[in-house]
């Protein structure tokens, strides 16, 4: 039946009523086991999340959860029809059943009359994940672009993992063992069968919105592949597309390949793997510290040493040049101050000439200027001494 048939059957037998004229509850039922009456039977696809067979009844009932939410409905089958399931049924189990609703008047009940159980095979699960991987893929979830990058060394780490499961260990004793100190936000949930969808989601959105979590881990050991079913969950692996943390995926080992692998920042082999890939080595980093700081020390050396070399070699050059220009100012010094010599009156001295000063200090170029007495000063080239004139033509006489 179409919704809009449906719509217009409802409104055909809808009654009047109101707080003084309220129709029965007999009444109310009758209707609404008249109107899924008309529905047809339909097939439903989801996971077995109770299932409890009783020897020797007709019918058994299972509750058919939906894997990428939290929503179930009830079905019930002839025990001869759970009992021709191949393989049998358990909790748990992905199936497919073509049921009928059915409305319990008495009770105000509805659930599902089975007609028809088939559990899904192992290639039918493929083939859904391969669609559904299609599917995210050409809506750009696992592109290199949507990835973000881990920190160096996250102030907090948030890790999502099965109760007290060897995944945690290997997580929390590698990550102890590589950098002391590192604080946890821990998350123990489900991480296989019914519940491990809505747990491991429920976590992820919490650990995502604490500030100081810089790098969330998801974790879990290895499984079948119906096992890590959940880490493929559409509805997962789309709050993982959102998260603004940055996300690390080590589910199983290296051959498992769920989808929260393609969507995750990073995907770890081992939980172990993701321990040494979100923290640093402090004996690798005091290592590298130690390489360039020798590094460091041996470049300041060879520096200082060059520079030393080169400082010394420009001293030696200017000293050369220096003691070359002074042997050529020497030189030249002694030519000027030979020239100088030679024009100089000391020079004219050393060949014997004298230098005659009046009492006055006028240089006496003629003798006639003199008066006959006066005395007059002889400067020769070593030294000076006085005389006195006298007249020329007494000295004739």
């Amino acid at each position: 039946m179409s919704y809009i048939a449906g719509n217009t059957y409802a409104a055909s037998v809808a009654l009047d009523s109101s707080a003084e004229h309220p129709t029965p509850v007999r009444t109310v039922s009758r209707l609404v086991g008249e109107w899924i009456g008309r529905l047809g039977p339909i097939w439903i696809d989801g996971q077995v999340a109770e299932f409890r067979p009783r020897p020797g009844a007709r019918n058994i009932y299972l509750v058919l959860r939906d894997p990428d939410v939290d929503m179930s409905l009830t079905v019930v089958a002839d025990a001869a029809l759970v009992g021709g399931v191949d393989p049998p049924l358990a909790q748990g189990q992905r199936v497919i059943v073509f049921a009928k609703p059915e409305y319990w008047t008495g009770r105000g009940s509805l659930q599902y009359r089975a007609k028809e159980i088939r559990s899904v095979g192992l290639g039918a699960l493929l083939e859904q994940l391969e669609r559904l991987k299609h599917l995210l893929t050409a809506e750009g979830l696992f592109s290199l672009e949507r990835k973000q990058p881990l920190p160096f060394l996250p102030r907090r780490i948030g890790l999502i993992c099965g109760r007290n499961s060897a995944a945690m260990h290997d997580v929390l004793v590698n990550v102890e063992d590589r950098w002391p100190g590192i604080p946890f936000e821990v998350r123990e949930v489900a991480v296989q069968g019914v519940q491990a969808v809505s747990g491991v989601t429920e976590a992820l959105l919490e650990l995502d919105a604490i500030e100081d979590v810089d790098v969330i881990v998801i974790a879990r050991g290895g499984g079948s592949v119906e096992d890590l079913l959940p880490f493929s969950n559409e509805s997962l692996v789309r709050a993982a597309a959102a998260a603004r943390t940055p996300i690390v995926s080590a589910i199983g080992h290296e051959q498992d390949s769920p989808l929260l692998d393609l969507v995750a920042d990073l995907r770890a082999s081992t939980p172990t793997d993701a321990a040494k890939r979100i923290v640093p080595s402090w004996q690798e980093q005091f290592s590298i510290i130690s390489a360039l700081r020798n590094r460091s020390v041996s470049g300041l050396r060879n520096r200082l040493d060059r520079e030393s070399g080169f400082a010394q070699d420009s001293r030696r050059r200017i000293r050369t040049r220096l003691n070359h220009l002074i042997d050529t100012n020497q030189r030249d010094l002694e030519h000027l101050t030979a020239r100088v010599r030679a024009l100089s009156p000391a020079a004219t001295l050393d060949r014997g000439y004298a230098i005659v000063t009046n009492e006055v200090g006028e240089i006496v170029r003629d003798a006639s200027t003199l008066s006959p007495g006066e005395f007059i000063r002889i400067r020769v080239a070593r030294g000076a001494f006085q005389a006195q004139s006298f007249d020329s033509a007494t000295e004739e006489s």
